[in-house]
């Protein structure tokens, strides 16, 4: 099977999908997802027997751009992380009905079509294309579907939208200036160049910028708490779910082996910042009133927290960001889901409002606990494994990283139950909570599965994303 299979699906159903009119839209894009995810398997497989997977073709002459791919087993895990949450969310989407539904289900897909674009792409100025594209699908979702006053949407997702943009065009710039040295953008290229400590700090400078925007990290994080509120449930899912992974791979993928110099001079510095967006995204979740607020910086905290072991330059480091990245991937996805379940019903997503739900929705509660437990890092469930291994990895560098670093499991017992027991506990609602849906359990217990499979056996994982960052860890040595 052709990796360039895999994008083929998801493009060609993102048109199938529009063209097939509003009532046939969400379940098009659901079989196209599927589908695009049995391709992935298949991928997979290849790379199981040993078999290389590139796509190689000379695209523009002039400068010399090639639409080049390449799957390793950092790439096809965040591939596999991209194409199973797809369907998941769309399938999850099918209790609300939505204008123009053609158009929200498309848009869908092209995006998933980005995604998975950025994350097999091995030329620079290719990856770049598609980084940009992943950032018009969500624009639209999220300006035309959001919720609440039109006016402070649209502030939101514009400002959203510059950030990201802005915090790209150092990246471009840093391509450029690259090329003019190598020749070439793709990777196998740039990372063998020998630049100066001066050209690197720039480099990693530029790369930063745009990496930490689409994290984010604080400071460049205010944009994202407003646009998780804003934006329909599904928006957020696709953009905590993954979108945001796309920088912390980029990270590992672009930014370290290319200027690892500035990486190892300047470790410190980074691994403080996710650190202190650890501290700060929990303290604030804390003061948070409405629950998808409240789910956006805890969100923020764990991905500081990821940020972190990404910087630490180390085989667990990285290893147990991934694991994190791809758990943190499934279990924000089902927070949200029971946020939008909880809207559907009670029309608030105010916490003080909510309660009551445990006595009238028994189901809904024992899996929403399992999630929030998931989410505080519970032994046995995916995200301790991530977590466990971030800390480790910090405690290598610096004792004192692991102890603040670990205040994201503490901080975040307390909010998360606090939040449990406002939202599900106390007296019987006045207004009557239907319980959950077919389609909205499935999603739930599919998520769960995942949480608990990889939570008692991450082996898989972990002997498909080793090799490839044992490799991009011996390019940032290379200078020693």
């Amino acid at each position: 099977m052709d990796v360039t299979t895999i994008l083929i699906i998801l493009l060609f159903g993102a048109l199938a999908t529009y063209l097939s009119g509003d009532k046939w839209a969400p379940k098009v894009a659901l079989l196209f997802a599927l589908t695009a995810f049995a391709g992935s398997i298949c991928l997979l497989s290849q790379y199981n027997l040993g078999n290389e997977i590139d796509f190689v073709r000379t695209w523009i002459s002039a400068p010399k751009v090639y639409f080049a791919l390449h799957a390793d087993g950092l790439s096809l895990a965040m591939l596999l992380l991209t194409t199973a949450l797809t369907p998941i969310i769309i399938y999850s989407s099918f209790g609300n009905e939505y204008k123009n539904s053609k158009a929200f289900y498309a848009l869908i897909l092209f995006m998933t079509f980005a995604m998975a674009g950025n994350f097999l792409a091995s030329d620079g100025l290719l990856y770049y294309i598609f980084w940009e594209l992943s950032l018009i699908p969500i624009y639209f979702i999220a300006l035309i579907w959001g919720n609440g006053d039109a006016e402070e949407r649209k502030k939101a997702v514009v400002k959203f939208f510059i950030y990201t943009l802005a915090g790209s065009l150092f990246m471009l710039l840093a391509f450029i200036y690259l090329y003019q040295i190598a020749g070439s953008f793709l990777i196998a290229d740039l990372t063998k160049l020998k630049l100066s400590e001066t050209e690197q700090f720039w480099i990693f400078l530029a790369f930063f910028l745009a990496y930490a925007i689409k994290i984010p990290l604080i400071p460049f994080h205010t944009w994202q708490a407003k646009v998780y509120q804003k934006a329909p449930t599904v928006g957020t899912m696709l953009l905590s779910g993954i979108m945001l992974k796309m920088g912390l791979y980029s990270v590992i993928r672009w930014q370290l082996p290319i200027a690892p110099l500035a990486a190892k001079e300047y470790m410190f510095v980074f691994i403080g910042l996710g650190i202190a967006g650890v501290i700060y995204g929990s303290i604030v979740a804390l003061r948070q009133k409405d629950l998808k607020k409240l789910l956006a910086y805890s969100s923020l905290a764990h991905v500081g927290l990821i940020a972190a072991g990404t910087y630490t330059l180390t085989v667990d480091g990285l290893r147990g960001a991934v694991l994190q990245m791809i758990a943190h991937g499934f279990v924000v996805v089902g927070l949200f889901l029971v946020a939008e379940i909880i809207f559907r019903r009670y029309e608030t997503r105010t916490i003080s409002e909510m309660g009551g739900i445990r006595s009238q929705s028994p189901k809904l509660t024992s899996m929403f606990m399992i999630l929030v437990l998931a989410s505080v890092a519970l032994p046995s469930t995916f995200n301790f494994v991530g977590e466990f291994t971030v800390l480790y990895s910090l405690s290598q560098i610096n004792i004192w990283f692991a102890i603040f670093g670990g205040t994201t499991i503490i901080l975040g017992a307390y909010y998360m139950l606090k939040m449990f027991q406002h939202v599900m506990l106390g007296e019987t609602n006045e207004k009557v909570f239907n319980d959950v849906t077919f389609n909205e359990g499935l999603s739930l217990v599919l998520i769960i599965a995942v949480l608990f499979v990889f939570g008692m056996y991450p082996k898989p994982i972990i002997d498909l994303i080793t090799p490839s960052i044992e490799n991009i860890l011996t390019q940032v040595n290379r200078f020693n």
